[in-house]
């Protein structure tokens, strides 16, 4: 078409990739006004792209909306582009069939804690996660399966739940805020909170039967997110790792490095549906990713215990695209020397654990091996450096060692002090101190035990992290009132349904916060009993 000739060598140069071009060329003709963001989700390309295309169309503006003049529909570029393959379930079968899940999970998204950007966090939309739950509905026979959805700020297990009640869905998720918000919805929902980088939570090990991420989008975040969804499998030959990624149609090589990864855990890639997942926001990917359906293989399990001992021997590892644990960030400073001589000053620790300096004589761990198990010494002072990036760790590190005084070396000052000192009161008294920059050392000096009533069983339980809750729980209730191992059970389920299975180490904040209520109901529960 003569006048056109920018948009003519952008086809050109598009070559067999101009659909995607064409089909937005259509949608502008289409006469519906159209912001940017809109039209890079719905097409799922990239905005770079999106706006070199604005530039050579023949647009016109009501505010921030644009569409081609009607006059000039420019038929010639959008020829046979009436569908689109990513397209399944369109929207207007959704609302047919769904629209009451699907009005909900708008509702649910919007009203979501908002997304953390060092967590690479961008909602996708209702009909997005809607389509995933459909999607293993179609493809997997689920009555009496098991869904585990390794982090879940995106909300895909409540849509699960909505849609196929009979599923047993848990997520294991970094942040407490989406766990607290999952619980509040009363779907069923098992949470747990995980920093994949120390492990995988044990209640959730060889669990499920299937399991579905949508990790940060580094080959390291999806190399691991998908060795912990392994990890999450119960059934090693049929089991399925669901996974989203999206990249740029201008940066073909970073999906090539994110299938390396996928492909050095010896995952067989089953299916592949193309531009699935949209999303608000990351419209340098076109606001869309393709979703993986991914099968292990009996090569993949040697893998994936090298990969997960690697990230746990290097408790900074980088997996994010933003904040201080980007791939592309500087390394952490917590081991250097003079910092650290700073902090343990006149301290003399019996442990140290994370990442100090190779040339101190003391014993050391793992920050995962803290979180995994209960240190087989008793040391009076152990010595925490926690990196940049793992503060949502603390508590949790805290409560893993038995220590009588704890020294925790920070990037920073521990985020909302009060709450986290309210949080262990039980055990700890806190005191902080700034070092050089925004380094700080934390304090946490044990408290001696009360001598009954519910704060003794609060702290036997906090005492006792790594053990299961509910295990714990029964036998202090048992020792201080005269109920049997059965009404304990008994009183302990109906006080708190949630603590059946896990621990201490692995159960959500705002549950730690609940435990005192839970526990003086248990306490008033025997003494009606008695």
């Amino acid at each position: 078409m003569a006048g056109f000739e920018a948009l003519d060598d952008l086809m050109t140069k598009a070559g067999v990739d101009s659909r995607r071009l064409r089909r937005a060329v259509a949608l502008l003709a289409g006469r519906r006004w159209w912001t940017l963001a809109d039209l890079v989700r719905e097409t799922a390309t990239s905005r770079r792209t999106v706006e070199t295309l604005l530039r050579a169309l023949p647009l016109e503006h009501s505010g921030d909306r644009f569409r081609i003049n009607p006059v000039n529909s420019l038929k010639e570029y959008h020829t046979s582009t009436s569908g689109d393959i990513s397209d399944y379930w369109p929207i207007e079968v959704l609302r047919e069939r769904h629209g009451d899940i699907l009005e909900r999970l708008e509702t649910l998204i919007a009203k979501a804690p908002r997304g953390r950007h060092v967590l690479d966090h961008v909602s996708a939309t209702a009909e997005t996660v809607l389509r995933r739950a459909l999607l293993l509905g179609e493809r997997f026979w689920l009555p009496g399966a098991r869904l585990l959805c390794v982090g879940d700020h995106d909300l895909t297990s409540l849509a699960v739940r909505m849609l196929h009640p009979e599923v047993e869905v848990a997520v294991a998720d970094i942040d407490d805020r989406i766990l607290g918000y999952l619980d509040e919805q009363a779907l069923g929902v098992r949470t747990r909170w995980a920093d994949l980088r120390l492990g995988l939570p044990p209640s959730l090990r060889g669990w499920a039967d299937l399991a579905i991420t949508d990790p940060p989008y580094t080959p390291e975040g999806i190399g691991l997110f998908a060795a912990r969804a392994a990890e999450g499998l119960r059934d090693r030959e049929q089991g399925r790792i669901l996974v989203a990624y999206g990249a740029s149609e201008r940066t073909p090589m970073l999906a090539l490095k994110v299938q390396k990864a996928l492909l050095a855990l010896n995952l067989l890639n089953e299916a592949l549906f193309p531009d699935f997942n949209r999303y608000y926001g990351a419209e340098a990917i076109g606001s869309a990713a393709d979703l993986y359906v991914l099968r292990a293989t009996t090569k993949t399990w040697p893998a994936v215990a090298a990969l997960t001992d690697r990230a746990a021997d290097h408790t900074a590892t980088a997996i994010y695209t933003q904040g201080p644990q980007a791939v592309e960030s500087a390394p952490g400073q917590l081991d250097d020397a003079e910092r650290a001589a700073a902090a343990l000053d006149g301290f003399e620790p019996g442990l140290l654990a994370g990442a100090w300096p190779r040339d101190l004589a003391t014993p050391r761990t793992r920050l995962a091996t803290l979180l995994a198990k209960p240190y087989a010494a008793d040391p009076e002072r152990v010595a925490i450096a926690v990196p940049a990036g793992l503060e949502a760790a603390l508590p949790r590190l805290l409560l893993a060692t038995r220590a009588r005084h704890v020294r925790v070396l920070l990037a920073h000052a521990p985020d909302d002090r009060p709450a986290l000192a309210a949080l262990l009161a039980p055990v700890y008294g806190l005191t902080t101190r700034r070092l050089s920059g925004d380094a700080h050392v934390l304090d946490a000096v044990r408290l001696a035990p009360a001598a009954g009533g519910a704060d003794a069983i609060i702290r036997r339980i906090m005492d006792s992290a790594h053990g299961k809750i509910a295990n714990v729980w029964r036998e202090a209730l048992t020792g201080a009132t005269s109920l049997t191992k059965r009404q304990a059970r008994t009183v302990i389920e109906e006080a708190a349904p949630w603590a059946a299975d896990l621990t201490l180490l692995e159960a959500p904040l705002h549950r730690v916060a609940a435990l005192p209520a839970a526990v003086s109901h248990t306490l008033e529960a025997a003494a009606h009993l008695g």
